[in-house]
């Protein structure tokens, strides 16, 4: 049995999850990152990306928006903007969301904030990529 480590995922709204894991991955603005327990104490900024959680019964996963992560050798903490169960996702909203940054970024006019219309399309899917 692979070694357990705490996992803490905490938004402004609620604990999110707590709980032991073998694993945790999720994707930082460096890129994505996988830690074990004893992994060297790190912080990273979190990106968009999906959340996986390796706990003895199987894996979890969630859409993970942005946020911070602390990583410790026994626990990693992350301080989570938003982050979503599947079941929590309105899949229809986010489908909306998807085609609307990407006709956006289709039009390329003046008054469309690219960067941000590049950001919402991430976030939709993001969790579009939860479905299962």
């Amino acid at each position: 049995m692979a070694e357990m480590m705490k996992i803490t995922v905490i938004t402004p709204e609620r604990e999110f999850y707590s709980g032991e894991a073998s694993m945790v991955e999720f994707t930082t603005t460096e890129g994505n990152i996988g830690i074990y327990k004893e992994h060297i104490p790190l912080t990273a900024i979190v990106a968009p990306g999906i959340l996986t959680i390796h706990e003895a019964e199987g894996k979890r996963e969630a859409a993970l928006i942005a946020g911070f992560a602390e990583i410790l050798p026994e626990q990693v903490t992350i301080l989570a903007e938003v982050v979503e169960w599947p079941e929590e996702i309105d899949y229809g909203r986010a489908e909306e969301s998807k085609n609307r940054a990407e006709r956006r970024l289709k039009e390329r006019s003046a008054e469309i904030d690219v960067a941000r219309a590049e950001a919402a399309l991430k976030r939709a899917l993001v969790r579009l990529d939860t479905r299962k």
